[in-house]
């Protein structure tokens, strides 16, 4: 696969020697919830990736990004899915490092350490909740004298067991009333921080992403960032920053997965010449429109029209890498479904992309309008 080599080259040149350890472990063992994926890549220099050179970081821009992710995800979803969460939170900080007074001394100093000692940040968006509103979150962030206390459970958390620093997204109530929304950078060893096993199937099991919840954590106000919304339900340069990036690593890590059944079948000869190039076609489409928003993203593209760009290549995707596999698993045969569990497994996780937020159902009614001519609002 010309488009798979072009992305392990970008992963090699960023990681020299990560993919060639990763092999060395059996898909099955890489997958497992006791995987040792997320410590070679530590180990390989991933915590910084997006980190800008004057950080310590490798500085790789969207289309590098991309393609070493795909490239990662390849060998292991689970480390795709890990790494997702701790870069698109990397990316988002050191983007809002670029504005004046954004982030406080202490923010600058944590983020400082990301790439030179390999700290993982791990993603606290998500909350478990059915329907949930992405950008209203249940946990909450009480004014003290000094800071916040933190109440409430993050689920699922990739990371959970590795992470160094959790963000955490919470409302805050201001003195007025007013109901805000801040991203909190807590130490994953702060007291009230406790992990609970919540992934219950195999599928990305390495990904470590369970329920953390938050009891009375103590938070200081300098390690809390404020969001600037003109109303709750719009984008703002927090939250656009975060969408973006993350739409982007996610989309391109399920490509990777998918990626692997169809160099398989390529490279084993599998079906009729025009079959394999069918397939090839649809593989090559959802990398093509990953990286046209990854191209873009270095020309400028920003605001409502980077998100809206990101989340038409994320959909569209979906509905590509559904034929994908569903022609992959059948041109590779019985004997290889029998044969080994790899198939199926690769199979299964690539349709997780669907269940990352946010939902089709839920996004339907923003992008319709936003097509229309309206702002962008998500729900």
């Amino acid at each position: 696969m010309r488009s798979l080599a072009v992305a392990r080259e970008v992963c090699e040149r960023f990681h020299p020697g990560l993919l060639d350890e990763l092999e060395k472990v059996a898909l099955a063992q890489r997958e497992a919830p006791e995987s040792p994926v997320v410590e070679i890549y530590r180990r390989h220099a991933g915590a910084g990736l997006l980190a800008p050179a004057e950080f310590g970081g490798q500085a790789a821009g969207p289309l590098d990004a991309a393609r070493a992710q795909r490239a990662v995800a390849s060998v292991s979803p689970s480390l795709g899915v890990a790494a997702t969460m701790h870069h698109f939170t990397v990316a988002m900080l050191f983007r809002l490092a670029g504005f004046a007074d954004r982030l406080t001394p202490a923010q600058t100093r944590m983020l400082s350490s990301v790439a030179g000692d390999g700290l993982l940040m791990a993603s606290g968006w998500a909350e478990g909740r059915t329907d949930q509103n992405i950008l209203t979150p249940s946990v909450v962030a009480q004014p003290t004298t000094d800071g916040y206390l933190v109440n409430g459970t993050k689920k699922p958390c990739s990371l959970a067991r590795s992470m160094d620093i959790l963000t955490a997204s919470a409302q805050i109530t201001e003195p007025d009333g007013r109901v805000g929304l801040a991203l909190l950078l807590i130490p994953a060893d702060s007291p009230g921080i406790t992990v609970r096993p919540f992934w219950s199937t195999p599928v990305l099991a390495g990904a470590q992403s369970h329920e953390v919840q938050l009891a009375n954590v103590a938070v200081p106000d300098e390690l809390a960032i404020r969001s600037t919304p003109k109303d709750q339900h719009a984008l703002d340069d927090l939250q656009t920053a975060g969408f973006t990036w993350f739409e982007l690593l996610a989309t391109s890590t399920y490509i990777g997965a998918a990626a692997t059944l169809v160099e398989r079948v390529i490279e084993g000869g599998r079906g009729e010449p025009s079959a394999r190039a069918a397939l090839a076609v649809r593989l090559e489409a959802a990398v093509g429109l990953v990286e046209g928003v990854a191209r873009g993203m270095e020309a400028g593209l920003d605001g409502d029209e980077a998100v809206a760009s990101v989340l038409v290549a994320r959909y569209a995707t979906q509905d590509l890498l559904a034929e994908v596999v569903h022609q992959a698993v059948e041109l590779l045969g019985g004997m290889a479904f029998i044969g080994s569990p790899d198939v199926a497994y690769l199979a299964s996780a690539v349709h997780a992309l669907a269940f990352h937020p946010p939902s089709r159902a839920s996004a339907a009614v923003g992008l319709a309008r936003y097509f229309a001519g309206e702002r962008l609002r998500l729900s």
